[in-house]
């Protein structure tokens, strides 16, 4: 690992421990307002990131910065519309980690309106780095969530979108989600089908636009800099 990777690596980790833990206690802090005390009781509803971390998904952040969580247990029986609720719980890991990109670009967009761009010294250029992986892994993070595909939450807001007579024919999905998700990865990693990146970039790099003011690849053509990679 040369210096700029291992820089980079070193930054990364703050970044994704908080993306991940705040993704997850907005889950259950949503789902403990709406009636559901399940992740206040197994210990969810704390910044501890050591509560939150899926050993499989961590590693898929900091190798393709996209991953995920362990999932925070919600009991619909503990709802007053499991399925309505369960849309609005579904959204709210994702809905954080938009919240903090968007934090995160009006960060970038007032430390290049004020001509502080060429940051100077390790803690300007730290500073700089740490809000473009923030932008960067929080856009990555909700977006690929919202992915319809189990285990992932865009399929639970699916289920929850869908009516009850209709939502069996997707239930076959709860058993080869993940095999479909590793599927897609290989596919992006070793094959020119780049389905995988296409979800994930387009629009990331359109919210990148909205929320900072520039490209997400703008940005992170700044970090190469910054790290000498």
């Amino acid at each position: 690992m040369d210096t700029g990777s291992l820089k980079e690596f070193i930054l990364l980790i703050p970044v994704i421990l908080f993306s991940l833990t705040v993704h997850e206690v907005c889950h259950g802090w949503i789902a403990d307002k709406f009636g559901d005390p399940t992740a206040r009781a197994t210990g969810r509803l704390t910044l501890n990131p050591i509560a939150h971390l899926d050993p499989i998904g961590t590693i898929m952040l900091f190798i393709a910065h996209f991953g995920w969580a362990k999932p925070v247990m919600v009991n619909p029986y503990n709802l007053k519309d499991p399925k309505k609720d369960m849309i609005w719980i579904s959204l709210a890991g994702p809905g954080a980690n938009f919240l903090l990109a968007l934090l995160a670009g009006i960060a970038l967009r007032l430390l290049m309106a004020f001509g502080s761009l060429n940051l100077s010294g390790l803690l300007g250029s730290s500073i700089f780095a740490i809000l473009i992986l923030t932008l960067q892994i929080n856009l990555a993070l909700g977006i690929f969530n919202l992915i319809p595909i189990p285990p992932l939450d865009g399929a639970k807001v699916l289920f929850g979108l869908l009516p009850y007579d209709m939502e069996h024919h997707y239930q076959w999905l709860e058993r080869y989600g993940m095999v479909i998700l590793l599927a897609l990865f290989v596919l992006d990693s070793f094959t020119p089908f780049k389905i995988l990146s296409i979800i994930l970039w387009v629009p990331a790099n359109l919210l990148s636009y909205l929320f900072a003011g520039r490209s997400l690849f703008y940005f992170l053509n700044i970090l190469n800099v910054l790290l000498g990679v």
